[in-house]
């Protein structure tokens, strides 16, 4: 009787992939869901519809039915749009909740993972694409503006960082969405939640009116959350003010609520199912 020995196995040395070549494709991966996404939007008529009608309607309302019954120093106007852009930068962020809900409810993120490609691109696509759509927003917003009397009193640089801080609001807004969209998972109740927290933050600001018409007992809510900081300091660029004091303190809160639900998003990314 003979025995067979078995070869003995030999572990292979397969070399790992260098850093550079993992930063390359993974900024590869995050362009190619950058562009899914965008031409989501793009061939969806009536999602871009309804992603500017909301804003603009809002312009409309406050600037000529509201704003005669809010008093204000200067023009309502010029005290209205830097609100109505950090509320609508803002309220941008549920197209990423509901989108990372839907795509896990349908199954796309787990065929994502099955793909050869950097986990962080899914992540990261959906923010450079809705950062792009934030902007487009934006812009529309701002024409909108411009035609009922809106203007810059400062100057154009002033103005370019108003939008850019605009931008940068709604995107670390987009990370609180992240986190919630995977975290809740359901399509529907993500889109109520939404209401539910970003509709006090921005109503209970000084995004429509001055934080001093407001009762006392709310103006220290008011005053000290970050909706408001954001605000004053983009009214300030737009109109002319002092910049130094709501700098810094945006700076800090939107460093700090990004710090806090990066991880948090990324966190709930692995653990969805």
């Amino acid at each position: 009787m003979t025995t067979s020995s078995s070869p003995p196995l030999v572990a292979l040395d397969v070399p790992s992939t260098p850093t550079a070549r993992r930063v390359r494709l993974g900024i590869a991966d995050t362009a190619a869901l950058t562009r899914r996404d965008l031409l989501i939007w793009l061939r969806n008529p009536a999602f871009i519809f309804f992603t500017i009608i909301q804003p603009v309607m809002f312009v409309l309302l406050f600037r000529y039915v509201f704003g005669g019954a809010i008093p204000v120093t200067g023009p309502y106007v010029d005290f209205l749009m830097p609100g109505i852009i950090a509320q609508s930068a803002a309220f941008a962020s549920f197209g990423t909740a509901i989108a990372l809900a839907r795509q896990l409810q349908k199954g796309v993120i787990d065929r994502f993972r099955a793909m050869p490609m950097a986990r962080s691109a899914v992540l990261l696509g959906r923010l450079v694409a809705d950062t792009a759509r934030l902007v487009v927003t934006l812009l529309v917003i701002l024409g909108v503006g411009y035609a009922v009397g809106f203007r810059f009193n400062d100057g154009a640089v002033p103005a370019l960082l108003m939008m850019v801080l605009g931008v940068a609001f709604g995107v670390t807004i987009c990370t609180v969405s992240a986190y919630v969209g995977l975290a809740i998972k359901d399509e529907e109740s993500v889109g109520s939640f939404g209401l539910v927290w970003l509709f006090p933050l921005t109503f209970v600001s000084s995004a429509f009116v001055p934080v001093t018409k407001m009762p006392g007992w709310l103006q220290a809510f008011a005053k000290n959350q970050p909706v408001t900081v954001v605000i004053d300091e983009m009214r300030n660029l737009a109109l002319g003010g002092p910049l130094a004091l709501h700098a810094w303190q945006s700076a800090v809160w939107l460093i700090g609520i990004a710090a806090v639900f990066i991880p948090l998003a990324v966190r709930a990314y692995r653990r969805a199912t």
